[in-house]
């Protein structure tokens, strides 16, 4: 076993064979080093609880099995506190699947296309609440018997002004199916209509539950790795909302700003701090508010890295960073509020937080609003990584971003992640002095 060969993971995430531009995953299954079903399965005790500080340090060494990746990741999100019983997640498993269908009935008693095996990519009301009557729009709500397009209108044109949440959820519904008609659609899996299909309820019920933030653009990158991993709808459901938990700052807009644009101002301070030359190269070609990055941050690299290698990428940020609190973080508010500090009376053990964790609890890094997100560290890496090209070739703007949409594909995760970790560590010293 030691001995055998790397097995490549591009098979378990099959690509359609007319897509030949998609770029090849640089991640590698190493016998020895990537966390296996077998050692997996090993990392539990008796009664279920999970020994989480030896499953980070095997994540580490070499990412996670693709068969186990979707039941591992629910333990890296939050879903699951690792020193619960199987019994107890298992209970909770049950109360989350009956929660969801609670609120996917409740998207559909408003809309019945949700749940019914299609989406719509076009808008079915107008600005005020009006049913949009355009025969385009009529004809794709009506499929086939199901007249989810004759229903819908009847019981809206007989129930009154709508309430204007009701018509900010139901403007939002077209832009997700156009967004889940674009995402991943390289990928075999997304053949079938009702993963399209599954995609596209899950964002919906999102975008009615947590209405503080609703949907963005970005989000469908952020939920697809979730239905490809799982099988269970409801499971992906909590996956895609743990995950929100981290990034839903990013997606929320005061109207004069998103706010990624906080991280991109720490972003800026962390390479003044570590590449001064750089950042002021960059500022003068006009980048010094470093949007240029903003899609790196809001996607979380799904664009820079091939499918596989982004959840590797994922996988070992969320390891790095992993807080055993997240669990109970979580559980004490309801989906859609903000995340504040919770204990849950007992101390945290350092063995059983992320590397980059440690880093922030040795050195004090956490700040009134907690401490930086190592997707942060992870940009300043890539940029690292091309600040030579970028100050001997970047003469504007357009030319920054063409450095930066060039190395598309051709990152490799695990150096990525070595490089914001070394980062994070100086800028630590750096700032603290």
């Amino acid at each position: 076993m030691w001995g055998a060969a790397a097995e490549p993971a591009d098979s378990y995430y099959q690509v359609r064979p007319e897509c030949t531009d998609v770029a090849k995953t640089r991640f590698k299954i190493k016998p020895g080093k990537t966390l296996s079903v077998r050692k997996w399965q090993a990392a539990f005790l008796q009664d279920g609880t999970l020994d989480i500080g030896k499953t980070l340090r095997r994540i580490r060494r070499g990412g996670i099995h693709p068969s186990i990746r979707g039941e591992v990741w629910e333990f890296l999100l939050g879903c699951y506190d690792p020193s619960s019983t199987f019994d107890e997640r298992e209970q909770i498993r049950q109360r989350r699947r009956k929660q969801y269908a609670s609120w996917k009935e409740e998207c559909k008693k408003m809309f019945p296309v949700i749940g019914s095996g299609s989406f719509i990519t076009a808008p079915v009301v107008t600005e005020n609440g009006q049913p949009n009557l355009d025969p385009l729009v009529l004809q794709e709500l009506d499929f086939g018997t199901n007249s989810s397009g004759s229903v819908f209108f009847k019981k809206l044109t007989s129930r009154g002004p709508l309430d204007k949440k009701v018509i900010q959820w139901l403007l939002s519904l077209h832009q997700i199916g156009l967004d889940v008609n674009r995402t991943d659609r390289s990928l075999e899996f997304y053949e079938k209509k009702e993963n399209l299909s599954k995609l596209w309820d899950i964002l919906s019920v999102y975008a009615w539950i947590d209405q503080d933030v609703g949907y963005c653009q970005g989000m469908s990158d952020l939920c697809s790795p979730m239905i490809v991993l799982l099988e269970d709808e409801a499971d992906s459901f909590f996956c895609f909302e743990r995950l929100m938990r981290r990034l839903r700052g990013n997606f929320r807009s005061t109207g004069r700003s998103v706010g990624v644009e906080a991280q991109l101002t720490h972003w800026s301070s962390i390479t003044q701090i570590i590449d001064p030359k750089l950042h002021q190269h960059l500022d003068k070609l006009g980048g010094g508010d470093y949007l240029f990055a903003i899609r790196m941050l809001m996607v979380q690299f799904r664009r820079e890295f091939s499918f596989c290698d982004s959840l590797y990428l994922w996988e070992m940020m969320w390891a790095l960073e992993y807080d055993p609190d997240l669990f109970h973080v979580y559980e004490a508010h309801q989906c859609g509020s903000e995340k504040v500090e919770v204990s849950n009376g007992k101390p945290k053990s350092m063995s059983q937080c992320g590397k980059y964790e440690r880093q922030n609890m040795r050195n004090g890094g956490k700040s009134a609003e907690g401490p930086l997100p190592i997707s942060v560290f992870l940009v300043a890496s890539v940029l690292k990584d091309k600040s030579s090209k970028l100050m001997t070739e970047a003469r504007g703007l357009d030319d920054v971003v063409k450095i930066l949409n060039d190395m598309s594909g051709n990152l490799d995760a695990k150096k990525t992640c070595s490089g914001a970790i070394k980062i994070h560590k100086k800028y630590l010293r750096k700032a603290k002095k």
